[in-house]
């Protein structure tokens, strides 16, 4: 599954994570790191970077020293790269300029601003440390350039960042590399394929990398859905007028033997969809809003919503 490519999401900035792979049936100890220890953390994964794009070594780079789930970091905006950028505008610079490792670690087991992990979402076999390197829009977009072309295949974490972090979280790490945000859409849309959500990703990866556009989820058996302005609505039907829209994928007449009842699963099995779809999207960060549809049903999810 094709992920668009796109430039650096804000010029200047670079954004993305250390990616935990962790042991089956495993699961961190704890998701933050205490202040004192984040900057360790942190140098270590500025001094890998720098390693693979020595342009790197130019640029500010601020790590939050914990982990979260992909759909935490994937949502319109990148609103935890955002934050941990904000934060990290605002720490003050060494004496005479340079270039900048600012680290965010928990404080009485609370970190700052908006960079909790969600308890919602723990757990995982894949858990992923956010960092932004941030300075001249140039020497980003070049590094920016390197990571898109290579980074995912090619930027493997040193050996003693992934002993550091294994310690640092109580975690059993079997595999640490770097992702750029980009190379995460892609991981995350193969992992979605592979789990039947397929459908879904081109309307995820627009609200995620061209979120002033539109995107439509339509062909039967799967709920309609539209994309746009920063809200995902999905169609709601009647039993009668859901049989209509899926009548040449749901087959059998009504008359025939055992018709009511397949008929009654295969509603139940479109309202779950449904379900899934906008928990989904929900966990992106997207806005879910249900239309109840009772005529032309595209035209009704497309018309501007009511005062």
């Amino acid at each position: 599954m094709n992920v668009t490519a796109a430039t650096t999401p804000t010029p200047g900035r670079v954004l993305g994570a250390l990616a935990l792979e962790l042991a089956p049936g495993t699961r961190a100890a704890q998701d933050v790191v205490p202040q004192a220890d984040a900057g360790g953390l942190a140098a270590l994964v500025a001094a890998d970077l720098a390693a693979f794009a020595p342009e790197a070594a130019a640029l500010d780079a601020t790590l939050v020293a914990a982990h979260f789930a992909p759909v935490e970091l994937l949502r319109p905006g990148w609103p935890l790269h955002q934050e941990l950028w904000q934060l990290a505008a605002k720490a003050p610079r060494p004496p005479g300029g340079g270039v900048r490792i600012v680290a965010f670690g928990s404080h009485e087991g609370r970190l700052p601003g908006a960079l909790s992990p969600s308890p919602e979402y723990a757990g995982g076999p894949l858990r992923l440390v956010p960092f932004v390197l941030d300075g001249d829009a140039a020497v980003a977009a070049r590094v920016s350039a390197r990571f898109e072309a290579d980074l995912m295949e090619e930027g493997m974490a040193g050996a003693g960042t992934a002993l550091a972090a294994q310690e640092a979280f109580g975690m059993q790490v079997e595999h640490a590399r770097y992702l750029t945000v980009h190379d995460l859409c892609a991981l995350t849309a193969m992992q979605y394929e592979h789990a039947g959500l397929a459908p879904l990703w081109p309307v995820l990866e627009t609200a995620l990398l061209s979120p002033g556009r539109e995107a439509w989820l339509d062909p039967p058996p799967e709920p309609l859905l539209r994309y746009a302005d920063g809200v995902a609505r999905i169609a709601l039907f009647a039993p009668a007028a859901w049989r209509e829209r899926h009548a040449p994928v749901v087959g059998s007449p009504a008359d025939e033997p055992g018709a009511g009842a397949r008929l009654e699963r295969l509603y139940a099995h479109f309202e779950a969809r449904q379900r899934q779809f906008a928990s989904l999207l929900g966990a992106h960060g997207v806005a879910v809003e249900f239309i109840h549809c009772r005529g032309d049903a595209r035209a009704e999810l497309a018309a501007p919503p009511a005062p």
